[in-house]
């Protein structure tokens, strides 16, 4: 862009001259999740006064969607609180009362399978077959021995092998198949089986982590991601408990839904592209036409601010990045962007009349015996259904009825989402059918399911630390525009937040809701001498 005459109202000062006047900044957040939600809520008790949330859907909430399927309330997209410890989740729970109704099943100490610890996993194969209990204990002692191992690759800096190709996956198919294969004690059928689990457990851990394949998770990075101590919980009355609850202190109108954004223009108050947005706005008050920040609406609205909070996800910034910011991002920051990962998680409830499962039953893990040699977990487009790595049963009955929650990730769960209701019910019912050797279950009376990945406004579940990115790139993602060494411009014209922008808790709830309260605490101490 050419540059212009610098107007009496220019950024030579970082505070610009409209805060020199001790007017209260104005602060956009992009997007009503928990990180958009929290960092207003944070502004606000803070004693800012001009804050403006843009919502492109018509809901809060973000990744966090409560759904009624007759009485139950289940959850499309997070689920657990993950840890209790300082997890400021967890206390907004704990002390609003949502957690009286939770039961010892919904609340879990030590690695979660997917959703409910009550009961016995049936690990099931496709020739409709159980496998042993012994054995699947056996298999769950050894896989979770090397799942230990790849922690302490961050944890203790052990050095990376080349066979691995800093891959989760691969180390853990390696690992996993040289021990099994090398027990004297198992029969070669045990084997078999055993080596046929090592796949359908790195599809659980694939859904666990949302990325397409455990193949593509870091496994010099992995040991990064930090548990906070204490059991997880599932809150029975809704997720959406959580929103609203930050929601509650935000004045409705602050709150724009259905308010997409389609450019946010940064650091132009020297150029002619923004005396062009300026001019479209005639009715704009001459103090803002030298914002530094003017936020582009689809609907044609330009909103001047001094700040904007950016929540949106890590798949719509590697989707839209190009178009979303001009100027363009810097080229660091991109890179950040473009080697984190994301992937999507989705979930499949089917609801039945009577339950054709045990009492003890608390999931359904689906076996392929044909996958004991297979290396790669991409099946052709007719085959997506074999990504499912499970069903679980919710608990207990009297809440939830007699629903089964099937998890599915990576590139089959974008195919599931194309499919109609009837087609993703009818495979299911055939999986469940064939895996249990039962050819008289019942098609469910009723399915619900999840569609983050073809969601444009979320395009996918959440981040993981991608083979060849590390945590130094969640900094650089967190990291405001414009940078520090731009001393003559504003600062933290753009700041980011949002689960992927944070370091140890990022795919969190948790992760979330402290990252837009870090946000919120950068503006807090810049301008601690105006809130005073």
């Amino acid at each position: 862009m050419q540059s212009c005459e610098i107007s009496a109202d220019s950024t030579d000062d970082p505070l610009s001259s409209g805060l020199r006047r001790k007017r209260q900044p104005r602060i956009v957040v992009i997007g009503a999740g928990l990180a958009g939600l929290s960092a207003a809520k944070a502004l606000l008790e803070s004693g800012f006064t001009d804050v403006t949330i843009l919502e492109a859907t018509d809901r809060i909430g973000g990744r966090v969607q409560s759904v009624k399927l007759g009485h139950a309330t289940l959850e499309l997209g997070a689920t657990w609180i993950h840890g209790s410890h300082g997890n400021p989740v967890y206390h907004l729970a704990e002390d609003n009362g949502l957690l009286e109704e939770t039961t010892d099943s919904e609340r879990s100490v030590g690695r979660i399978s997917l959703y409910s610890k009550n009961g016995v996993a049936y690990h099931l194969t496709n020739n409709g077959q159980r496998i042993p209990k012994d054995v699947v204990e056996e298999f769950s002692d050894l896989y979770n021995e090397v799942y230990n191992l790849t922690q302490e690759f961050f944890q203790r800096g052990k050095p990376v092998n080349a066979e691995s190709q800093n891959s989760v996956g691969v180390f853990t198919r390696d690992v996993v198949r040289k021990r099994v294969k090398a027990d004297p004690d198992d029969t070669e059928a045990v084997k078999r089986l055993k080596l046929a689990m090592i796949q359908q457990y790195l599809k659980v851990e694939s859904c666990e982590s949302s990325s397409h394949s455990m193949d593509e998770v870091s496994l010099s990075e992995f040991g990064e991601w930090t548990e906070i101590p204490g059991a997880h919980h599932i809150i029975p009355c809704g997720f959406i408990k959580i929103v609203e609850i930050l929601a509650r202190s935000i004045p409705e109108s602050v709150i724009q839904l259905r308010k997409p954004v389609k450019c946010i223009h940064w650091n132009q108050s020297v150029s002619k592209e923004i005396e062009r947005v300026a001019d479209h706005n005639s009715d704009l008050p001459e103090e803002d036409k030298g914002s530094n920040v003017f936020v582009e609406c689809e609907d044609c609205e330009f909103i001047p601010a001094d700040h904007v909070i950016v929540t949106v996800s890590l798949g719509v910034l590697k989707k839209r990045h190009e178009s979303l910011f001009h100027p363009r991002l810097p080229e660091e920051k991109v890179m950040a962007i473009e080697k984190l990962g994301i992937n999507t998680t989705d979930k499949i409830f089917l609801e039945f009349e009577e339950p054709f499962w045990s009492s003890e039953c608390n999931s359904i893990q689906f076996v392929w015996e044909d996958e004991a040699e297979s290396e790669s977990l991409t099946y052709p487009e007719e085959l997506w259904y074999k990504k499912i790595c499970s069903f679980d049963v919710l608990y207990p009955p009297e809440r939830y009825g007699y629903v089964l929650s099937g998890w599915i990730c990576g590139e089959e769960a974008l195919i599931m989402e194309k499919c109609d209701d009837e087609t993703v019910a009818e495979t299911c019912t055939e999986m469940l059918r064939k895996f249990t050797g039962n050819p008289n279950i019942p098609k469910p009376r009723r399915i619900l399911r999840s569609s983050w990945g073809s969601n444009p406004n979320f395009r996918g579940s959440y981040s993981y630390t991608q083979v060849g990115s590390s945590g130094a790139d969640v900094e650089k993602l967190a990291k405001p525009l414009p940078y520090a060494e731009s001393s003559k411009t504003a600062p933290m014209q753009v700041m980011f937040s949002g689960e992927a922008t944070h370091r140890k808790y990022y795919s969190t709830t948790h992760g979330a809701v402290l990252s837009g309260q870090r946000e919120a605490a950068r503006l807090i101490e810049m301008y601690q001498d105006l809130l005073q």
